[in-house]
C-alpha cells in the first residue's frame, strides 16, 4: 500500500490534509513548519509548488508563492525540502500541488524520477486537464507517484468518468466555483453531489477551499472523507514573525484536529 492508501484505511475519522507553498515565507522557516505539520496533527501534507502565476488561488495563496520566488524557492528547492522531511518522517504522505508550468520546465520524466526519490507520494496539477496528462500519467505510472485529480461542484456523471481514468490516492474535491480562500461552500448541495461521485470509485474524497476553522472542518468531514485547510493556514503564516511561525501553525493544525 502507498503511504496515501495507508493513511485512509488506518484512520477512522476525515484525514487533515493541510497546505503550505514551500519556501514561504523562507525555505529555513518553511522546513521547520513542514517538519511541525504531523506533530499538530496533519495526517497528509499539500506542499505548494512557487510559481509566478497562480490563478486558481485567491490572493493569500497568491502572496505565498510571490514570498517564496522572492526568496529564491524553485522546484529543487521544493525537493530538497521533501528529502530534508523524510529524513525524519517517513509516514506521513506529502502531495505537491501546483501548476504544470514549472513541472514543464523541469521535465515531466524528471520530476517523476526526482519527486519520487525525494519521498512524494503524488502530484495535483491544477491547470492540467486530463486530455492532456498522458506523458505525466505515464511517468507517474512508472515511479509511482499518485495523480490526485480535482473534482467540482459543476462535474457531471460524463465528465467524472473521464476524470476518474488515471486518478489513484485521493478525489480532491473543490467546494466553491471560485479561487481559494473564497466564500463557503453550501452543504445542502454538496452532500448529494459526493454521494453521487461515491457510487462510482471508491477513492476517497477530501474536500478543500473555503475551509478554515474548526467547525468548517468537522461540517466537511461529515460528508468527506477528509478536509484540506490551506489560505488560513498560509494565512497565519503570513500574519506570524517567521521565528514564530511554526508554532503558530502547530497550533493551529492542533486545533483543526482535534475537532475533527
Amino acid at each position: 500500500m502507498s503511504r496515501i492508501e495507508k493513511i485512509f484505511a488506518a484512520l477512522e475519522r476525515p484525514a487533515l490534509i493541510t497546505f503550505i507553498t514551500a519556501g514561504d515565507p523562507d525555505y529555513e522557516t518553511s522546513v521547520e513548519i513542514l517538519l511541525q505539520l504531523p506533530e499538530g496533527g496533519a495526517d497528509i501534507i499539500e506542499l505548494g509548488m512557487p510559481f509566478s502565476d497562480p490563478m486558481a488561488d485567491g490572493p493569500v495563496i497568491q502572496a505565498a508563492s510571490q514570498r517564496a520566488l522572492a526568496a529564491d524557492g524553485d522546484m529543487k528547492q521544493t525537493l530538497k525540502m521533501v528529502q530534508q522531511f523524510r529524513g525524519k518522517n517517513d509516514e506521513t504522505p506529502i502531495v505537491l500541488m501546483g501548476y504544470f508550468n514549472p513541472v514543464m520546465v523541469y521535465g515531466v520524466q524528471q520530476f517523476a524520477q526526482d519527486a519520487t526519490a525525494s519521498g512524494v507520494d503524488g502530484v495535483i496539477l491544477v491547470d492540467l486537464p486530463p486530455e492532456e496528462d498522458g506523458e505525466l500519467q505515464e511517468a507517474a505510472k512508472e515511479n509511482g507517484l499518485d495523480i490526485i485529480r480535482l473534482i467540482t461542484p459543476t462535474t457531471d456523471e460524463q465528465r467524472l468518468k473521464t476524470l476518474l481514468n488515471g486518478a489513484s490516492g485521493f478525489l480532491y474535491y473543490v467546494s466553491i466555483t471560485g479561487v481559494t480562500g473564497a466564500a463557503k461552500a453550501d452543504m445542502s448541495k454538496l452532500k448529494p453531489h459526493i454521494e453521487q461521485i461515491k457510487k462510482h470509485t471508491d477513492l476517497p474524497i477530501a474536500i478543500g477551499f473555503g475551509i478554515k476553522t474548526p467547525d468548517d472542518a468537522v461540517q466537511m468531514g461529515q460528508i468527506g472523507d477528509g478536509v484540506v485547510v490551506g489560505s488560513a493556514i498560509v494565512q497565519t503564516i503570513a500574519n506570524t514573525d517567521k521565528n514564530e511561525a511554526a508554532q503558530a501553525v502547530t497550533a493551529q493544525v492542533k486545533a483543526l484536529s482535534e475537532g475533527l
